[in-house]
């Protein structure tokens, strides 16, 4: 991406979206487009079209998206897959339409198999059964991984698929029921210590794995991604393998792991007790990111960092339950 390039990022609220917007203005893009929901409706395709036909970015970051946790995608799994499909399709067809030849599509590591071999290599795709608590969300991302995949093999295009496994970081959606497991964990445990709560409760066994990438790695990568040349982009992937790439930091831990860290962090005094009539969902998900490392990318922030950080930007919330959070 050259410097004066008009950069689209599609979602700059959300937790990805606002990470990739602070990892491009770091690096010195200043020509970037963005749009709240309430300026452009990506659901709406009209309203999509005349966005792209009159704005003409000449990069995307597509980061919008319906996302939750396990509770959120069992009580709402058709809004999960219909927002999803019609968001991506409406971006991707329209950037087409007005000329975009270079687009990075965000999806997540909920696209592979529930049950398929540690860590997740990119080619596992479609190989097995999902995850049913997100299947809906899931089967949405890939529909958008494959019409990256086909924009490129019949037009020519650059559009490139990016897979994060869990992201966490400012901007995180901490809500009980609609947020992930680890902004969850983060509140639960703040509002014990501020309530004097002697247990905080954990969905299931608390033996799922789970890997976790802080937000502005993730956008680190994507970055680096699309500033690869085309000649060492086209040696990572075969015309025969769809043009995805894995985001992760390389190791994961348990959910009680990870809670114990949260506890520790937050200096609650709660004990941690188990809900086993709540779902586990998938047992692990730990994905091989060699293919981005052979590119040059490494994440640099340690989970440990990354809560520390994480905690501090939720500390700084405007909750009117908590004063001074």
């Amino acid at each position: 991406m050259k410097q004066d390039s008009k950069i689209y990022v599609a979602g700059h609220r959300g937790l990805a979206g606002s990470a990739l917007v602070r990892g491009l203005q770091a690096r010195g893009y200043r020509n970037l487009v963005t749009r709240t929901h309430a300026e452009l409706d990506l659901i709406d395709q009209r309203a999509v079209r005349e966005f792209f036909q009159r704005e003409r970015p000449g990069v995307v970051f597509l980061a919008a998206a319906k996302v939750g946790g396990i509770a959120a995608n069992e009580s709402y799994p058709a809004d999960f897959i219909f927002q999803n499909l019609a968001i991506q399709t409406n971006v991707l067809e329209e950037a087409w339409k007005a000329g975009v030849r270079e687009l990075l599509f965000l999806g997540t590591a909920c696209i592979y198999p529930r049950d398929c071999p540690q860590p997740i290599k990119e080619e596992y795709l479609l190989t097995g059964p999902l995850e049913p608590t997100n299947r809906p969300y899931a089967l949405a991302k890939i529909a958008g991984i494959e019409m990256c995949w086909a924009f490129n093999r019949q037009y020519g295009t650059r559009y490139l698929c990016a897979m994060p496994n869990n992201m966490y970081g400012p901007g995180d959606n901490y809500d009980l029921q609609a947020g992930h497991v680890l902004p969850a964990l983060i509140r639960k445990f703040h509002e014990a210590k501020a309530r004097r709560e002697k247990t905080v409760t954990l969905w299931g066994s608390g033996t799922p794995r789970r890997e976790f990438v802080y937000s502005d790695d993730m956008a680190d990568a994507c970055i680096h991604l699309m500033n690869l040349p085309e000649q060492q982009l086209a040696a990572a992937f075969s015309p025969q393998q769809p043009p995805l790439f894995n985001i992760g930091h390389g190791k994961d831990q348990t959910i009680r792991e990870l809670a114990e860290i949260i506890k520790r962090i937050v200096e609650s005094d709660a004990d941690i007790v188990h809900d086993r009539s709540k779902p586990d969902g998938t047992p692990q998900k730990l994905l091989d990111t060699s293919k981005l490392s052979a590119l040059g990318w490494r994440p640099r922030v340690s989970l440990e960092e990354g809560l520390r950080l994480a905690y501090a930007s939720f500390k700084m919330g405007t909750d009117p339950i908590f004063p001074g959070r």
